[in-house]
């Protein structure tokens, strides 16, 4: 009897437990000009390789600078800007950016996706943020194996994850768009990086990962949809893969209302 008294105590105080919230937060509009949203929330298990250490936040924090509450938004529920629907434009396409910088109570016990939760939180609760999810089918494609069933690509090798993008001339570029030959060089990459990457660039709607390849991988892939090779020619030549035309299922983050935060 004592027993089971014990576990009832103990399911109420789980049941009345509120939700996952920082010790102090704070968000305030960005006053350095637009130069690009940055940051993220670091964890016990968040990995941080080499060239990413010194920009990190300390442990237990979560530290963004000049988001937008779209780019906000999508760090916390990880939905991408295609998957995300907002009303007024000061939310998606605005100049009004913020810093977030908040801490958990306990850092040296936090994860990744604890903190990720408690960014959700302090979002519904400064920006008084109301959402929905929106599922259906669209069209799309499947990036898929090569005819034969395999493809080129070979497990990584690398000590960190890395995405670079190259222009026409081979010069850096933040991220690839338009019809312009464009590279990129990868570095860790998983297929489902890949497919995003795909999906932000190409013609082809949004996409899903039928490869069934499960491990990280070293490529550069390369295409020019003006003179050759295009992309779907690149990604069969280079990494033996396919792109095909599919129904593909998509979850659609839809902000029904928002409110600017007050000074703090």
């Amino acid at each position: 009897m004592k027993i089971a008294m014990l576990c009832a105590v103990l399911a109420a105080g789980s049941a009345n437990a509120g939700p996952l919230m920082f010790e102090v937060a704070s968000v305030k509009v960005a006053t350095a000009g637009v130069n690009g949203v940055s940051g993220s929330c670091h964890g016990i298990d968040s990995v941080y390789g080499p060239s990413r250490q010194e920009g990190s936040p300390p442990l237990g924090r979560c530290v963004i600078r000049d988001a937008r509450l779209s780019h906000l938004i999508g760090i916390a529920y990880g939905v991408t800007m295609q998957n995300l629907k907002t009303g007024p434009d000061w939310i998606q396409y605005g100049a009004l950016r913020f810093d977030v910088e908040a801490k958990a109570e306990d850092p040296a016990h936090t994860t990744e996706k604890q903190l990720l939760t408690m960014l959700q939180n302090l979002l519904v609760e400064r920006f008084q943020l109301k959402f929905h999810y929106e599922n259906k089918e669209v069209a799309g494609f499947a990036l898929v194996m090569g005819k034969d069933g395999s493809s080129k690509l070979q497990p990584s090798t690398s000590d960190e994850e890395k995405l670079s993008f190259f222009g026409p001339k081979g010069e850096p570029i933040l991220k690839p768009g338009g019809g312009v030959p464009i590279s990129i060089k990868a570095r860790k990459c998983p297929i489902s990086q890949l497919v995003s990457i795909l999906t932000f660039i190409g013609t082809y709607g949004p996409g899903a990962d039928k490869t069934g390849l499960t491990g990280e991988y070293d490529f550069t892939l390369a295409w020019d949809e003006e003179n050759g090779p295009g992309l779907g020619a690149a990604l069969r030549d280079q990494l033996g893969l396919r792109l095909e035309a599919q129904k593909v299922p998509v979850s659609t983050l839809v902000v029904d209302s928002a409110q600017k935060p007050s000074a703090n």
